[in-house]
């Protein structure tokens, strides 16, 4: 009996793709991968992108997207400062552990001169930028504390990922200890 057909459009592509990052890996994100899990023929997706780079395009957007929106929810409602830097640091984290494959597409955006993959970065930059005001830092201070924020979170996510951690020592309590010192380190 036929598979019965699906209702085709960006999202449900895009959803599949996340999928097949998360379960295989990026690499595993190809037209004929994607084509096989919506049962449909590779040639039907470019009725919706421009081909495999206009997907990783989208799928770039799509997981900064994710990634924002997981962060401003856990921050909503939270004091700036050390509240907030603590829950956005959870977030990202837990990101990084729920959605592997959408997590690196979030790192390595197909074209670092598209607008719209980086206006869908700089979102994420602007509520870590906010979290930290309180700490009173310069606007130059202010964007080297993102960067090592963001180096700390993504380094302790990417040793993780990778099976970096072999002592047999609670990982979430390591990942706080780190945050909390980033976070004296602001103070002074």
């Amino acid at each position: 009996m036929p598979r019965p057909k699906i209702a085709l459009d960006k999202n449900t592509i895009m959803i599949a793709a996340a999928e097949l990052a998360n379960e295989h890996g990026n690499d595993h994100v190809t037209l004929a991968m994607l084509a096989k899990k919506l049962s449909i023929k590779p040639p039907s997706l470019y009725n919706h992108f421009d081909g495999l780079p206009g997907i990783k395009r989208e799928l770039a957007i799509y997981s900064l997207e994710k990634l924002y929106s997981s962060l401003a929810k856990e921050v909503e409602g939270k004091s700036q400062g050390d509240e907030a830097i603590m829950a956005l640091s959870r977030a990202y984290l837990t990101f990084a552990r729920r959605n592997p494959g959408l997590y690196e597409f979030a790192l390595a955006a197909p074209d670092p001169a598209d607008e719209t993959v980086n206006d869908a970065g700089k979102k994420i930059v602007g509520l870590v930028i906010s979290a930290i005001q309180p700490f009173g830092l310069k606007e130059e201070e202010a964007i080297h504390a993102v960067r090592g924020l963001r180096s700390l979170m993504h380094g302790f996510a990417s040793l993780e990922q990778k099976g970096g951690f072999g002592m047999p020592l609670d990982l979430d309590e390591s990942y706080q200890l780190a945050v909390a010192a980033f976070i004296t380190g602001l103070k002074k």
